[in-house]
């Protein structure tokens, strides 16, 4: 059994398949990479298979009809022998430092559901780098719980790029994410969580996300067209969330967090969209909180997002707005 199998779900990657591949490649034997070609009309395929041939027995292809990211995560999945899953985006790379170090930390390991390590976004065209770290929030260097993890600033939370799950957590969850829907990563990031106990927050900048593609599903242009798969995601997380008091209190307030921070998302697309039936789905989505979980709903309308993206009228939509222009800044996403 391989210590870590990286899942590289592809779609018309041949752009970029190479720098995420080289960022992971030549390494030694306990790496196990499995790309993923999720219906790509492009070279994706016979690129992959190169590596392949070059990297026998690390790296292997899953061909398969286009199901969408999800889809590719799940094939990823079930593919995998390694005791530890990472997903990694084709046009993401990482640190080959980190990647030995993470590597360090999993090699015998059996007792840690979930690896935290930290993430940086490579904004196309910007020198500035903004990384998203957690050693105010989480022991640093040592295995925890739930009951010592601190509380997330209000735009932070545990993105899938921060994740690498025990493999037998991801499919002791019964994870199963969405074919054709996008933002799913936020279910990879939320679903499983119940099943982790035992963590270890290695503080390094493994992760490199890459941003400002104008055909990137995060593209604010690209989110407004595909508002109903945000909302849908959104949704089966709400579906998702343990009622109160059926997990740790500590587990649940990092949970009710991240759910907070999708909704937020969507409130804000939703204001950016602007229509009367936006407005009416965004106040239809927090009145489906309030009946499917009153409590979250009431400590996330008193929180700073939940505030912000609820504030009256015309006026206070515009000022949501610029509020988000802010933070985006601040992330270097503009």
């Amino acid at each position: 059994m391989k210590t870590l199998t990286l899942a590289i779900p592809s779609y018309n990657s041949a752009a970029y398949l190479h720098r995420c591949l080289d960022s992971m490649l030549p390494f030694d034997d306990d790496l196990e990479v499995v790309v993923v070609n999720d219906g790509s009309s492009d070279d994706t395929s016979a690129i992959a298979h190169r590596y392949a041939e070059a990297h026998p027995g690390v790296v292997r292809v899953v061909d398969k009809p286009n199901g969408g990211h999800g889809s590719a995560v799940n094939a990823g999945l079930d593919a995998a022998t390694g005791r530890y899953f990472r997903v990694v985006d084709s046009d993401d790379w990482l640190s080959r430092d980190a990647l030995t170090a993470l590597l360090g930390v999993l090699r015998g390991q059996d007792r840690l559901d979930l690896v935290v390590t930290n993430f940086v976004y490579e904004k196309e065209g910007r020198e500035r780098r903004h990384a998203m770290r957690y050693r105010s929030t989480l022991p640093v260097g040592r295995e925890f719980g739930w009951d010592e993890v601190g509380r997330f600033r209000p735009d932070q939370g545990m993105l899938m790029h921060a994740l690498t799950y025990r493999t037998a957590v991801l499919r002791h969850s019964g994870m199963r994410l969405p074919e054709h829907t996008f933002y799913v990563d936020n279910l990879y990031a939320f679903l499983p969580l119940p099943y982790v106990q035992r963590m270890y927050y290695l503080d390094v900048d493994l992760y490199r996300y890459h941003i400002g593609r104008a055909d990137q599903s995060v593209n604010e242009a690209v989110m407004l067209k595909r508002l109903d798969q945000q909302l849908r995601v959104n949704r089966m997380m709400i579906a998702a969330l343990p009622s109160a008091g059926t997990t740790s209190k500590a587990l649940q307030r990092y949970q009710v967090h991240y759910l907070g921070l999708v909704c937020g998302v969507s409130s804000i697309m939703l204001i950016r969209a602007g229509g009367r039936e936006h407005l009416q789905a965004k106040r239809d989505l927090w009145r489906d909180l309030r009946a499917a979980h009153a409590p979250a709903h009431r400590r996330l309308r008193r929180s700073s997002i939940g505030q912000l993206v609820n504030l009256p009228g015309r006026t206070g939509r515009t000022v949501s707005v610029l509020a988000y222009r802010v933070a985006q800044a601040v992330v270097g996403f503009n």
